[in-house]
């Protein structure tokens, strides 16, 4: 789960680290009103959950109260890379002298935070790790120990930081962890951090991303999700309690378990097929889970097959296949659709399925023959 910048900036804020004071709107009129109450010049920016908002015309600066609101209302319901425009965050406009990258993420390899910084802030640092490597100062730090004042001072003395500046920068750095941490987050970084021309240091633009397994225990951050930048469909399946991800093939995957569910992609793509979607929906099959899912599947429209893989070990086929059967009942599917079913009372599923005699379902016994079968009926839909 991804957090809007002015949603990162006020949690860093929650941990000792200095941000402007800006507030959001909503309006052109509301912008005029905080424009007036922070005091000209001030910064205009789209609040999306996707980049590139300064070269879509996202970010504007504002001399007036007046030239804020007429800002506003140009950036609000703009669309920047299909997301559309429906707050602007209002910063008071900064004297930047130097910009600055901080950021923790989490290093898989080492099974450890990673917390860096680059004096070459301002950037995207995906780009600065391509083209300048050795402009990125890494700290690992040990998940027991917590970030040691030493790892701090080497990340200052590694960007050049003016050593006036070691002190406040210590205290963003521990800020910026804690926050990392206390919000089961995935990635937390300031970027850029300026240097202002009263010589401080200031977090102006801030990003966090949250661990989706995490969120259970987090529910004040679970308030803070904004539905409207994500697919309708990946709402919907969060609802039901279904993991779901949308892709670019033609065949809908139904399948419990997420090993089996990347399994059965793959074994679409060995017949030379595509899958339309990852889709788990999890131990058993009741009705209204295989409904909803159906549901999610049918309203991608490149969909031209459905695809069930169902292994039932401790949930019995039989029961299964009657929730499928429900769910049909429940949804119309016009879409060629192939049933592979294995595990325990696997003859009694498959025959309420054949049973059934659903003119546009066949059933498969193994997955690489339910795959096959699959990708053909897309192939003549």
């Amino acid at each position: 789960m991804n957090l809007h910048e002015y949603q990162s900036k006020f949690r860093f804020a929650d941990y000792g680290i200095p941000i402007p004071k800006g507030k959001v709107a909503h309006t052109a009129e509301e912008a005029y009103t905080i424009a007036k109450d922070i005091g000209p010049p001030v910064v205009i920016k789209a609040q999306v959950l996707t980049g590139g908002r300064g070269k879509a015309g996202g970010v504007k600066l504002a001399r007036t109260p007046e030239e804020a609101q007429q800002c506003a209302s140009t950036i609000l319901g703009m669309d920047i890379n299909g997301h559309e425009v429906l707050k602007v965050l209002l910063d008071p406009a900064s004297d930047i002298q130097a910009e600055i990258y901080l950021g923790v993420t989490n290093d898989r390899a080492a099974r450890k935070p990673l917390i860096m910084a680059s004096a070459e802030g301002g950037m995207d640092i995906e780009t600065v790790n391509r083209l300048t490597p050795e402009k990125i100062i890494r700290e690992h730090v040990d998940p027991f120990l917590g970030l040691r004042d030493y790892q701090i001072r080497n990340l200052a003395y590694g960007i050049e930081l003016p050593r006036e500046l070691w002190k406040q920068f210590a205290t963003i750095a521990k800020g910026l962890y804690r926050c990392y941490i206390a919000s089961d987050a995935t990635l937390a970084e300031i970027n850029p951090l300026i240097i202002d021309g009263s010589g401080n240091l200031l977090a102006v633009d801030g990003k966090m991303s949250i661990d989706d397994s995490a969120l259970y225990r987090q529910p004040e951050l679970v308030e803070m999700r904004d539905t409207s930048a994500e697919p309708a469909a990946e709402t919907e399946a969060r609802a039901a309690g279904l993991s779901y991800v949308k892709l670019d093939g033609e065949i809908g995957c139904m399948v419990n378990g997420a090993g089996l569910a990347m399994a059965t992609m793959d074994m679409t793509k060995l017949f030379g097929g595509s899958p339309a979607n990852f889709l788990d929906i999890g131990g058993g099959a009741q009705a209204d889970k295989v409904a909803v899912a159906l549901r999610i599947i049918l309203a991608d429209p490149n969909v031209k097959a459905v695809l069930f893989n169902i292994f039932g070990g401790i949930t019995r086929v039989d029961e299964v296949a009657k929730g499928i059967l429900d769910a049909l009942a429940e949804v119309q599917v016009d879409l060629p659709m192939v049933v592979r079913l294995v595990g325990t009372n696997e003859e009694e599923g498959r025959r309420l399925i054949e049973e059934a005699a659903i003119p546009n379902m066949v059933s498969a016994a193994t997955l690489a023959d339910a795959a096959r079968k699959a990708v053909a009926a897309a192939q003549a839909s």
